[in-house]
């Protein structure tokens, strides 16, 4: 993950500025926006209050016709997770 992963959330998040923030989502003109407002009461009536909310699809699990072998898929998920230990262990070695 590099800077450029965070930038719009950056501008957007406007630090020090709290009022100033505004959505980039709206569900008609921009729902693939990613900064969107949830008020306490939306919040709290989720299941257990739960705070995962996701509003923008993930285009690639729609497309079933075209996914990866098995194979394939536990091969990355493998990789993906060796490469979070390595991280872990660099924290680790640095603290």
């Amino acid at each position: 993950m590099t800077f450029e992963h965070l930038r719009e959330f950056v501008e957007l998040y406007r630090t020090g500025a709290l009022h100033s923030r505004q959505e980039s989502w709206h569900p008609d003109s921009n729902p693939e926006g990613r900064w969107r407002r949830f008020s306490v009461k939306d919040l709290l009536a989720r299941d257990k209050a739960s705070l995962d909310v996701f509003w923008i699809k993930d285009r690639s699990l729609t497309d079933l016709d075209n996914l990866p072998e098995p194979e394939e898929l536990a091969e990355e998920i493998i990789e993906d997770l060796e490469a979070g230990l390595a991280s872990f262990r660099d924290v680790l070695a640095a603290i």
